[in-house]
């Protein structure tokens, strides 16, 4: 899974905000991509 795979999955609705939080909790991506796919700061 990368990056841009998460990204398209978020912006297709295929993903949720805590899918995406999941991610970067198992280190395939981080706190900044997360802002960058959903617009928010990770908390």
């Amino acid at each position: 899974m990368s990056f841009e795979r998460i990204q398209y999955y978020y912006e297709a609705g295929l993903w949720s905000k805590p899918m995406v939080k999941m991610a970067v909790r198992k280190g395939v991506i981080t706190k900044e991509q997360y802002k960058d796919i959903t617009g928010e700061e990770y908390a």
